[in-house]
């Protein structure tokens, strides 16, 4: 690697690392963080906070000021040239001397696309992309999924014991997993616009699908409920805590009297399918509602609903060191299920670690190969 790739890397490395400071903050906008350099040293540095407010760019020009002449500028994601929430970046960019922009991605948005590229360099800028893209790519891959398709990033969340069970042939799954995996469910709640579960979870389990970490600041994610004949109790923590916006998503059998019930005590009830949800057209509603992503924890119907139709984008499974047993015990995944380890859904990408007792492992559900 040459001296300047390495010294590219480094400061993009930097750049990456201030853009995780806004993770769950800037839906429906992407996560980027910037770092201006001169002549070796880090003059100015931001990321973008929430959607509305200035860009990473912005932030970093603001501090750097007239050091900005002249200078290098790396960001994890092409700036901007569309007048949107805010104005363009690159215009700020250019307007501020910065000689050498450097970029992880260009921005999949139509309404980028390459123009702020285009716009720096027809400035006179020298522009250097792809830095880091594959880092950038999987920092940015809920926007990246949303901004293209404008549907959802979907994780599908499970916890199971060593021999595939979510609980006891009674039904009890209370804890199966530790205290950490436990947090770490918090912490991707956290960052999801919503959470999704099936009627089954909300009857066994009443659960509120809060965030509770301490020091946490900001709102919690919207709750949807995949409940086909609107059997959600009027009194559920979902519709009496007044924590979050929850949807409910209905089937035509839903009787109206129920609906008008779920619709009086705070729910936004949608109808989507005849017999059943139609889950692509609730992750369509989901995506025009600016909702960019979706997390899973529902039970083994709904998690096989999702897979079935090719709709997760990413698995995160723990798996606690018991042995459950029991034929008629709950397994993660049901529904017809595959009929060979061949024609099963592999996932790629994955990794896995230790988070105390337990192990998660992630991956990306390979769909027809």
């Amino acid at each position: 690697m040459d001296e300047q790739r390495a010294r590219d890397e480094h400061f993009m490395w930097e750049a990456l690392h201030l853009a995780e400071f806004a993770r769950g903050r800037t839906s429906p906008n992407p996560l980027v963080g910037a770092v201006i350099v001169r002549d070796g040293i880090v003059v100015g540095s931001g990321w973008h906070r929430v959607a509305g407010e200035p860009h990473a760019e912005i932030h970093a020009l603001r501090m750097a000021g007239e050091l900005a002449r002249g200078a290098t500028l790396y960001v994890t994601l092409e700036p901007c040239s569309h007048h949107g929430r805010t104005g363009p970046c690159a215009e700020a960019v250019i307007a501020a001397g910065i000689a050498r922009v450097v970029t992880a991605l260009s921005d999949p948005n139509p309404v980028v696309a390459g123009h702020g590229i285009e716009r720096l360099r027809a400035a006179g800028i020298e522009v250097t992309t792809g830095v880091l893209s594959e880092e950038a790519r999987r920092q940015n891959e809920v926007f990246l999924k949303w901004v293209v398709t404008k549907r959802p990033f979907v994780t599908l969340k499970t916890a199971m014991t060593l021999d595939g069970k979510t609980a006891s042939r009674t039904g009890a799954s209370q804890w199966i997993t530790g205290a950490e995996a436990r947090t770490r469910v918090h912490e991707w709640r956290d960052a999801h616009d919503a959470i999704l579960v099936g009627i089954g979870t909300v009857l066994a389990d009443d659960p509120s699908l809060t965030v509770r970490l301490p020091h946490r600041t900001g709102k919690n994610p919207v709750r949807v409920v995949l409940d086909s004949t609107a059997r959600t109790p009027h009194d559920a923590k979902l519709l009496t805590d007044g924590a979050a916006r929850t949807i409910i998503a209905v089937s035509e059998r839903a009787a109206p009297k129920r609906t008008a019930l779920l619709q009086a005590c705070g729910a936004e009830v949608v109808t989507f399918g005849r017999e059943r949800v139609d889950i692509p057209a609730l992750m369509d509603f989901l995506g025009r509602e600016e909702l960019t992503s979706v997390f899973v924890e529902g039970g083994a119907s709904v998690h096989w609903s999702f897979l079935s139709a090719g709709l997760v984008d990413k698995v995160c499974a723990f798996i606690a060191p018991m042995l459950m047993g029991g034929a008629d015990a709950p397994t993660a995944v049901g529904g017809a299920g595959f009929e060979s380890p061949q024609t099963a859904l592999r996932l790629t990408d994955t990794t896995v670690e230790q988070v105390g007792a337990d192990i998660l492992m992630t991956g990306y559900p390979q769909y027809g190969g």
